[in-house]
């Protein structure tokens, strides 16, 4: 060792001084005379151990006490080796010295380093006599045994790899290949499962000489994240998106599995904007599912006799029929199949007032959060102010706003018997905050089952093909001002244990746009 021949060369040059051993004074018998001899201050051990607690604290000024010259690059040294290794914290541990030669001792410690790389390793210190003294012969090897002046040891990290986002059915959508909606899902996704899917990354403790790689002294290897599988149906999503392609105006479909409450397909056009999961719009008459729902719980038989005149003054304000159509009297099965204004609005008024309607649109998920696995808006239902205001968001209008999702688990809850929040991830990966399943009264459910297909079958949407076995509800969501408003195009409905939510926004009747695309949705799956 380099220091110990300093060491001894050095302890050649003072023989002719009194030598230092304790700090007591002896005497010592020679020709001519006495001499007086010192023992030497403390021991190798003690040094070596107070040297290694300043390192472990960055002590530098106490560590450079201890050592017989320092160079000027002592401090930089430690300071940069702990840096490049970004350690957090150091401990050391004292062996037991063993003797080099009649000057020197040599002390080995063992060095646990904590911090990017976890790293233990074997040292040694030279210690030897100075000016009645132990203290430590210093070179870079003090460090690390391999660390020479050329030497260096970094820490380099590689970056985590994420593990695959899939369909229901294994494939993968997390690349560009993947239809432009479902890409928009899987970014939602990447954010709220980071901690899932993406795995740490590969952390190693490397030593270069003259800035050239050597080998790998420690290493933090990987973990693997965790595959995310999905809900969505591919062949579902592919049904939609061909549903919705001669569509000119910006629209939104989504698809749920009613017994489970999965979502199968979401499908925006055009892209950006995720209208399907955030969008909030005015339900329109798609919203009379709740309120047919709301009257028949507190006893209303789907054959009862009502009124559908073509307009009709409630609080104040009138209200008419799509075309102002006059419907006379009929049994209420065919005022919903025709979607009369005039009756639901003056039913509300006079059956479902204290927030009876409100109740009923909670057990639907109207103010309730969705935590499907990516954003998405809750369904609003607030109090009405007024009877004008009751009427109103009875069918859809007013302050009533929820997305085509919500209104999808609304049609869904109908075919399941129980309205279910709606998930794009496993049951047990739903984010915490989400709603709980209701179960909806057995006579809501089978009165809504019969007052829906009649909707298909003779009512707004008669005229256009539905797969045999269809039930829905068309809606036209009147917003902005003037005579005659634009509207939202809405469509709701199921088919077997299948429900969805169709709206072209400005699209106008709902009978005219939004009930074809949902055939040819229902169509092109087969």
């Amino acid at each position: 060792m380099h220091e110990l021949s300093n060491l001894r060369s050095e302890r050649r040059r003072r023989r002719k001084w009194p030598l230092v051993t304790a700090g007591i004074l002896v005497p010592a018998l020679v020709a001519g005379g006495v001499i007086w001899v010192t023992r030497t201050q403390g021991s190798p051990e003690a040094t070596a151990e107070a040297f290694l607690s300043a390192w472990s604290r960055q002590d530098y000024a106490a560590m450079k006490a201890l050592v017989n010259e320092p160079p000027a690059t002592f401090t930089g040294t430690y300071q940069r080796f702990f840096k490049d290794l970004r350690v957090t914290s150091a401990a050391f541990e004292v062996g037991e010295p063993r003797q080099e030669n009649e000057e020197g001792r040599i002390v080995p410690f063992t060095a646990e380093l904590r911090g990017a790389v976890d790293w233990t390793y074997e040292g040694r210190l030279a210690v030897g006599e100075w000016d009645g003294a132990w203290k430590v012969a210093w070179s870079t090897t003090a460090v690390h045994p391999d660390l020479g002046h050329d030497d260096a040891f970094k820490v380099v990290t590689s970056e985590p790899e994420t593990a695959a986002i899939t369909a229901a059915d294994g494939a993968r959508i997390d690349g560009t290949d993947a239809p432009g909606s479902v890409q928009q899902l899987v970014e939602g996704l990447k954010e709220t499962y980071k901690d899932r899917i993406t795995g740490s990354s590969s952390t190693k403790l490397n030593r270069y000489q003259d800035g050239k790689f050597v080998d790998t002294v420690a290493e933090k290897g990987p973990t693997q994240g965790k595959p995310l599988q999905t809900t969505i149906d591919l062949r579902v999503h592919r049904a939609g998106a061909e549903a919705l392609e001669n569509v000119s105006k910006p629209a939104a479909l989504v698809a749920l599995r009613p017994s489970t409450g999965e979502i199968l397909a979401v499908v925006n056009k055009p892209g950006g904007f995720n209208r399907a999961l955030l969008g909030a719009y005015p339900p329109g008459s798609t919203f009379k599912v709740v309120t047919a729902s709301a009257l028949v719980a507190d006893g209303l038989e789907p054959d009862k006799t009502v009124h559908c005149p073509p307009e009709q003054n409630i609080g104040g304000f009138p209200f008419h029929n799509a075309g102002f159509h006059d419907y006379g009297t009929l049994p209420f099965r065919d005022a919903f199949a025709h979607s009369c204004n005039t009756t639901f609005g003056a039913m509300a008024v006079s059956s479902l007032k204290g927030g009876r309607l409100g109740e009923v649109a909670a057990s639907f998920g109207f103010g309730a959060p969705l935590m499907p696995g990516v954003p998405a808006v809750r369904a609003e239902f607030p109090a009405p102010k007024d009877d004008t205001d009751l009427a109103s968001a009875s069918i859809g209008q007013g302050r009533v706003l929820a997305s085509p999702l919500s209104m999808a688990a609304v049609a869904a809850a109908i075919a399941n018997g129980t309205w279910r929040p709606p998930r794009l991830v496993p049951a047990d990966l739903v984010p915490a905050g989400g709603s709980a399943p209701r179960r909806l009264e057995p006579s809501v459910v089978r009165a809504l089952r019969n007052l829906m297909p009649a909707v298909i079958s003779e009512g707004t949407a008669h005229a256009v093909r539905f797969p045999t076995g269809s039930a829905g509800k068309t809606g036209t969501a009147e917003y902005g001002s003037g005579k005659e408003p634009p509207a939202h195009s809405w469509f709701v409905g199921y088919h077997g244990d299948l429900a969805f939510s169709v709206i072209v926004e400005g699209g106008g009747a709902g009978s005219a746009v939004a009930a074809p695309i949902a055939a040819r949705f229902l169509q092109n799956l087969g």
